[in-house]
């Protein structure tokens, strides 16, 4: 037992707490997940003697090297012979303070609770943490008791060790909890019935970041430097700023623009757009990537190589191709390599219609074929796509997005004007920061859309052409909403 992991531990570090399930590939799904988790809970009921053993040790040597808490399910013994770091009972589970003398002081203790008596009875009888629940209903159990939001509220002032809430807790609930006071929140399903449980995991730890200190959380926008300052790298990270995150910056092109066009397109080295990825990814601990103009296919594959060496899998990518004077922004063949490079690990896609039509191939006159484009590039890869609008006909501007199960519809009201330099770098940045900041992603993207509707409405003409937003405008307007 590594005694420095139970004072990590007890000394409330925060985030996701994995609970395995028992179908197959195991180890690799905990693995894949294992970056984004901050404490692993084995449940070996369903395997023989033997098997567990096995899974067992297979587990401890991953948490091990990644120095987080491995949990045991119920089993004392079993929990002394792999050599855990801990042991979570339930309440007719026997007697903790029996368990605590059988396994000493060193392993950490938790205990189900479900509602004031029995949280403050565990801490009287020394637990280390307790689990609180359920939160909601949960398919992954039968629940008698639903503790309820309401009830962890009225027992966190009461509870001076961890509190870990369990119990139907997914990506657009979690916050909730959270703010309630939940130190950890405890998902099964949500993670391990992932197709892609890195992701799952990361996007659920995303959101313990609202309980940071400004800035909250960090964004690295790759992309093209624009000489304007409305678009690109600029408007990446005044966004990025203005909401509360930090910003950091990958150079991918440096552009002669103003707002009448791009004149010319200097492309960074592909080295150095790697070396500077190495730079900042190897030191900053980054919670969101956003990219911008890649500008050819070599760039492309070392985003995605990078992405995945460095287990960032919250990239939001905004498919840049065409400026807004037609200028084509990146070359013929790294639109195939975006296919096939990029779509498979991104987060959120958020491609205009001219975009979505490249993409496709699918011509986009109306919402049944914008449904049918996001559904064809969720399958061609990204997780989630928001699919703009802005260039249909009508008094509305209508975005859709679609994460695979639900297409949802957001509609703003169109604002006549031309000054819209930046829209998509300020509404893909504006959701990265609220990513980072702890805003589950349906949250995340109604925020950046309230943000760019208002940086559009109230921009200032600069130049003689498509003048930029206000971003300025659009942070004081927002926090005052807040």
């Amino acid at each position: 037992m590594n005694r420095a992991i139970k004072q990590k531990f007890t000394n409330h570090i925060n985030g996701v707490y994995l609970i395995t399930d028992h179908d197959e590939n195991l180890i690799e799904r905990v693995g894949k997940a294992l970056p984004h988790i901050s404490v692993l809970q084995f449940r070996p009921k369903q395997f023989s003697i033997e098997k567990k053993m096995e899974i067992a040790e297979k587990l401890k040597e991953l948490c091990n090297k990644t120095g987080i808490p491995f949990i045991i399910n119920d089993d004392p013994e079993f929990a002394l012979a792999v050599g855990a770091d801990g042991l979570h009972i339930g309440q007719g589970d026997g007697d903790p303070l029996k368990i605590r003398e059988f396994m000493g002081e060193e392993l950490i203790l938790g205990l189900s609770t479900h509602n004031m008596e029995e949280a403050l009875k565990a801490e009287k009888a020394g637990a280390d943490y307790i689990g609180f629940g359920a939160m909601f209903p949960t398919n992954s159990k039968d629940v008698s008791q639903i503790a309820g939001v309401e009830e962890l509220v009225k027992i966190r002032p009461q509870i001076n060790i961890p509190i870990v809430a369990i119990g139907g807790i997914t990506r657009d609930n979690a916050g909730e909890v959270i703010n309630a006071g939940a130190d950890f929140t405890a998902v099964i399903s949500s993670v391990m019935s992932d197709k892609t449980p890195g992701t799952a995991a990361a996007e659920l730890s995303l959101l313990f970041n609202r309980k940071n200190m400004a800035p909250k959380g960090s964004v690295l926008t790759v992309a093209g430097s624009d000489s304007g300052g409305g678009a690109g790298l600029q408007a990446d990270i005044k966004t990025v700023t203005l909401l509360g995150a930090y910003a950091a910056s990958v150079v991918t092109a440096l552009t002669s623009q103003n707002t009448l066009g791009v004149n010319r397109i200097h492309p960074v080295p592909p080295e150095f757009v790697a070396s500077q990825l190495e730079s900042v990814l190897s030191d900053i601990p980054v919670n969101v990537v956003k990219t911008g103009m890649l500008f050819s296919a070599e760039m492309m594959e070392i985003v995605a190589d990078k992405l995945l060496k460095f287990n960032k899998p919250i990239l939001v990518m905004d498919p840049v191709m065409i400026a807004k004077g037609g200028a084509s922004l990146i070359d013929s063949s790294a639109v195939a390599c975006m296919k096939e490079k990029l779509l498979p690990v991104t987060y959120l896609l958020t491609p205009n219609i001219p975009e979505a039509e490249t993409l496709t191939g699918i011509s986009i006159t109306c919402r049944n074929d914008m449904k049918e484009a996001a559904l064809k590039l969720r399958n061609m890869g990204s997780r989630n796509i928001l699919l703009k609008g802005g260039h249909l006909p009508g008094i509305e501007a209508i975005d859709l997005f679609f994460d695979g199960k639900n297409f949802i519809f957001y509609n703003s009201p169109r604002i006549d004007t031309t000054n819209t330099h930046g829209t998509g770098c300020t509404l893909a940045s504006a959701i990265s920061a609220n990513l980072a900041l702890g805003y589950p992603l349906p949250d995340a993207i109604k925020k950046g859309k309230d943000f760019i509707t208002e940086a559009i409405k109230f921009a200032v003409p600069l130049g003689k052409g498509h003048s930029p937003v206000n971003h300025y405008a659009a942070s004081v307007k927002i926090t005052k909403k807040l």
